[in-house]
């Protein structure tokens, strides 16, 4: 049997699937199942012993290149290339677990037999599906990707998040800790800034505060992680007096889950990382401020949500004048929040 998953992006829903995925396994274990992903969040599950075999979907840098009017035959032969891999196997089974218009296309292009996905014309997604399930939009994202499963009789109450970490991870990390005399087996707080959304960030001075606390009063190092391009991490540092180690740009994706594994604790706001600190078992005390912690929120036990209860949230929006469900959360809420988690995991 030939199963394809199509779940394109972004890094936390990607790991929202993989419970999916194990329980896909368990139900057809001698299945050739193949996943089509976009490049940014790949390394997730490259390796994954639930896979056969990943295909990439380089759409963002396609659309760029055409955009620009560049690269023009090479992008059309990679497409071509794309298309060819894509239906170089005749699939029993394709789930459609993104609902996107990108994602039914990849539907519409692999020639799959049964087409199964869920009951939406959110951007024309149900279009090409021949099976359709309601979609539950009040359950966690997790638990609602695990409804196609279910539906197709797979056991689901077992919920695993494979990542599988190599040597390679674990001694890339080390070398890079080893560098700022951080010993991967002392403890450490993960801090981690950033958040594709502007309106999911907190502030800098209040990250910094929190920082300068847990390193004073836990005597606990903090390694700050996160993209190297916004410049946020090396001024949230220049607010500090106490030392910090910044790790932001320098780990692949399986890194990050290695380095949160080694955490005592990980902070950050809604975002890809707080989905790889959870998948991976270690606590997250999580900032919400637009998005719904019971849709899209750390998934499992031992989490700590932090959140000011607004009548206009959670509004889902990437844009704000006032941003105040972020900006009212205190330095003094997050730090007892961590405290109180950091001392439970401690004591």
């Amino acid at each position: 049997m030939n199963i394809l998953i199509v779940k394109l992006s972004s890094i936390g829903d990607v790991i929202h699937t993989l419970p999916s995925l194990s329980a896909l396994r368990r139900l057809y274990p001698e299945a050739d199942i193949t996943w089509v992903i976009e490049e940014a969040a790949s390394d997730i599950i490259k390796d994954n012993p639930c896979l056969n075999r990943t295909i990439v979907f380089h759409r963002k840098r396609w659309a760029k290149d055409i955009k620009k009017l560049r690269r023009l035959n090479g992008t059309v032969k990679e497409i071509k290339a794309f298309i060819t891999t894509l239906r170089k196997r005749r699939y029993d089974l394709v789930i459609d677990f993104h609902g996107l218009f990108k994602s039914s296309l990849i539907v519409l292009l692999s020639g799959g037999k049964r087409r199964l996905g869920y009951d939406s014309m959110q951007e024309l997604s149900g279009l090409f599906l021949n099976e359709k399930i309601p979609e539950d939009m009040e359950k966690h994202a997790v638990d609602r990707y695990l409804d196609l499963p279910r539906y197709l009789s797979a056991d689901t109450t077992r919920k695993e998040f494979p990542i599988p970490m190599r040597k390679e991870n674990r001694d890339r990390v080390e070398r890079l800790l080893k560098r700022y005399d951080v010993d991967i087996n002392e403890r450490f707080m993960a801090v981690n800034p950033v958040a594709l959304w502007k309106t999911k960030l907190w502030e800098d001075v209040k990250f910094a505060g929190l920082c300068g606390r847990i390193t004073e009063e836990l005597k606990t190092k903090v390694i700050f992680t996160g993209g190297s391009s916004s410049g946020m991490i090396e001024h949230i540092q220049s607010l500090m007096v106490s030392p910090s180690v910044n790790l932001g740009g320098q780990t692949t994706l399986k890194d990050l889950a290695y380095l949160y594994k080694s955490a005592s604790l990980v902070i950050t706001p809604d975002s890809g990382p707080m989905h790889i600190a959870a998948a991976v078992g270690t606590p997250v005390v999580a900032l919400f401020g637009p998005t719904d912690p019971s849709r899209t929120g750390p998934y499992g036990e031992g989490h700590v949500v932090v959140r000011k209860e607004m009548p206009c949230s959670p509004c889902l929006l990437k844009k704000c004048g006032s941003n105040r469900c972020m900006k009212e959360i205190t330095v003094g809420e997050v730090f007892l929040a961590v405290k109180e988690r950091f001392l439970n995991e401690n004591s």
